[in-house]
């Protein structure tokens, strides 16, 4: 499987959309946040124009981007999601929000989604008492994600529970045990309760084209 590299910065910067790759930098050093600040007083950032293309192809390249996948899967799931009943664009982003490693960073045990994936690919996670290393692992309704107890003092996993404390708070749809740090999918997650900061219509669009 090929993996996303280069700067994390540069494709929020190119996408102008904060995807929170970085972890806790993307609260405390976000080049986003900076020429947002740098607008506000009076400075000039200069926009290329964008084709309709242009635009449904950035909203895509977002949610990839942020899910950390590569164009293959990204449509094969897109594909999935559309033979499914209801709206393709819900259907498709709920797919992504309870992937494994989604699940792992939204529960806390990490800061970000990469390393959210190192935790799940090095089997530090298990679901349903069994463990699981494929970060893409698609959760069904009353499945229970735990994190093992060897990795309670580790001080990435520290990091993570202190700022979904801070800047994440864990979404209804997922039930926490601190003391068991164990979580599990209660529901299927409303749109408003994703983490996709997209329009899924136009990714819809994208790929109907």
């Amino acid at each position: 499987m090929s993996r996303n590299i280069g700067a994390s910065c540069k494709k929020c910067r190119k996408l102008d959309c904060k995807l929170f790759l970085k972890g806790t930098k993307c609260y405390t050093n976000c080049v986003i946040d900076k020429l947002a600040a740098a607008t506000k007083r009076g400075g000039k950032v200069r926009k290329a124009k964008v084709s309709e293309y242009g635009i449904r192809l950035q909203e895509k390249q977002k949610a990839r981007l942020q899910s950390g996948m590569s164009e293959i899967p990204f449509h094969n799931m897109f594909a999935t999601a559309a033979k499914a009943e209801g709206q393709t664009g819900e259907n498709f982003l709920r797919k992504l929000e309870t992937r494994l490693d989604n699940i792992v960073r939204r529960l806390g045990f990490a800061v970000s989604l990469k390393t959210a994936r190192q935790l799940v690919l090095h089997g530090y996670v298990t679901v349903n008492g069994k463990a699981v290393n494929v970060p893409s692992y698609q959760l069904r309704i009353g499945d229970k994600v735990t994190l093992k107890s060897t990795m309670v003092e580790n001080a990435m996993v520290k990091q993570g529970l202190t700022e979904a404390e801070k800047h994440n708070p864990r979404p209804s749809f997922l039930e926490y045990d601190a003391d068991k740090l164990t979580g599990k999918l209660l529901r299927w997650p409303d749109r408003e309760e994703m983490s996709y900061p997209v329009n899924e219509q136009l990714i819809v669009e994208y790929y109907s084209r």
